[in-house]
């Protein structure tokens, strides 16, 4: 498989993670009108509902389990870097796949295979919440377990293939790119009446510098190319 093709598959996966997080990205909106709506209600007019708090864990549940594979993506989840970003790419991507192996895989396996238990279940008698005396359904928010557990599976072995690639190569893959932080300031930089091309550009360089040295902590030498 040469270098083309396995970016190629990387950033399929990635592709595929990315979207996913971004479509449940959208349920931050129903949770808000929810969360409104119930203040509304209950404060305004007296009338609680019943089932809300329900409806918001099942929101943000979902939420937090099906942007875990985008995080991982990105390569957003929260690492303890003190001895890791000192490492060389090659010392990072030996630990990276050992650990994989060692905790990753096999706390993604249980997680898939208790959801999906969990998620047969639940349909098969028709759950719902015990919260409240007529809690609404809960089997379609459980179904939600085994295909999260699925996707960061996916990821997780796209990841494995770029500790592999490193250990070849010496220089990480590349990551499909999602909007970033330097992204925000050159729009806002751009709209600015206040800011002469000069600041601009510097305000612009020293974000991008900040940027760098972030990523730099989270994978040692970096995106580079295969």
């Amino acid at each position: 498989m040469n270098s083309m093709t396995v970016e190629r598959f990387l950033h399929t996966i990635d592709g595929i993670s990315t979207w996913v997080g971004k479509a449940a990205a959208w349920l931050i909106i129903a949770l808000m009108a929810v969360v409104c709506l119930e203040v509304f209600k209950r404060y305004l007019l007296n009338a609680p509902t019943a089932w809300i708090f329900d409806l918001n864990n099942m929101l943000y549940g979902s939420l937090f389990m099906l942007c875990g594979a985008y995080a991982l993506a990105q390569n957003a989840h929260v690492r303890g870097d003190f001895l890791y970003s000192s490492m060389r790419p090659r010392t990072q991507a030996l630990l990276d796949l050992v650990l994989y192996f060692v905790f990753f895989f096999p706390g993604i396996g249980a997680l898939l295979y208790a959801g999906w238990e969990y998620a047969g279940d639940s349909w098969r008698i028709g759950e719902h919440s015990n919260v409240t005396a007529d809690g609404p359904p809960v089997y379609h928010f459980k179904t939600i377990i085994p295909i999260a557990g699925g996707l960061v599976l996916l990821q997780g072995f796209a990841e494995v293939v770029r500790c592999i690639v490193c250990l070849r190569t010496g220089a990480w893959p590349s990551r499909l790119k999602d909007v970033s932080e330097i992204d925000v300031v050159e729009e806002q930089l751009a709209l600015s009446e206040h800011v002469d091309e000069g600041e601009r550009q510097a305000a612009i360089a020293r974000a991008a510098q900040i940027e760098e040295a972030a990523r730099q902590r989270g994978m040692g030498a970096g995106d580079n190319k295969i």
